[in-house]
């Protein structure tokens, strides 16, 4: 969040606000939900890299598709303690506690619905959810542990491939920002597939200017681009 937020030049404060105000702070600024999920992704992944991350976080997960071996988990506390320990740590009433609780799950799923466009409730977005009441802190912890060190989350040569093309494509997507901020970028091996509208007049231009950007990313052996034209309004 604070490397983003230095890139994208907005306290990260307001960042952190922004995740409960939904997309108030974000939408002052021109592209601005796709300029900081740029920036987000390019930080977050760069992280990722090293293998072997505990990321605790509100969507980070939906970031990583197609990359095997993470193994993206859902803890779900019990109402009633989550309340108690609002209420220890805020030194405010049950009722108090209860309302900024529920105002905050509620202010995470718009979040998840501005940025990702899914609901976070939504259970396929998981490989694993467990509730913690009956069930033990500790015994959560086992179950995870032991859940990792499955074969299916093994890393592998193949999803750390897919790691690095996910922040490649990440890398260029940051590079041409100020030229296409809407762009879908896609990488696979060093080749860069860009996705992008601009006007039908100056598509040469467009063209030429992007694929310059991407090439100067180390990593990028190839750039083919896919360009939706825009006629000028009025025509």
């Amino acid at each position: 969040m604070l490397e983003a937020s230095k890139e994208f030049n907005i306290p990260e404060v307001q960042l952190v606000r922004a995740l409960h105000d939904a997309p108030s702070i974000l939408d002052r600024f021109s592209y601005g939900k796709e300029k900081f999920l740029a920036f987000y992704k390019l930080a977050f992944l760069k992280h990722l890299q090293k293998d072997n991350i505990v990321y605790h976080g509100l969507a980070g997960h939906l970031l990583l598709k197609g990359v095997s071996h993470v193994l993206k988990v859902r803890i779900i506390a019990d109402m009633e303690e989550r309340v108690k320990l609002e209420m220890q740590r805020e030194k405010i009433s049950e009722k108090e506690a209860y309302r900024l609780l529920k105002n905050d799950d509620e202010e995470r799923i718009k979040w998840s619905q501005y940025v990702h466009g899914v609901d976070t409730n939504d259970p396929s977005l998981y490989d694993l959810m467990l509730k913690v009441r009956k069930m033990t802190v500790d015994d959560a912890v086992d179950i995870i542990c032991f859940t990792v060190g499955l074969e299916d989350f093994r890393t592998t040569k193949e999803s750390t491939e897919s790691i690095a093309n996910l922040l490649l494509a990440a890398q260029v997507k940051v590079a041409i920002l100020d030229y296409a901020p809407d762009a879908e970028v896609f990488a696979d091996n060093g080749i860069v597939r860009i996705k992008a509208s601009a006007p039908v007049y100056r598509e040469e231009e467009f063209v030429a200017t992007l694929k310059q950007a991407a090439k100067e990313i180390p990593g990028v052996n190839e750039v083919a681009t896919y360009v939706i034209p825009v006629l000028p309004f009025g025509v």
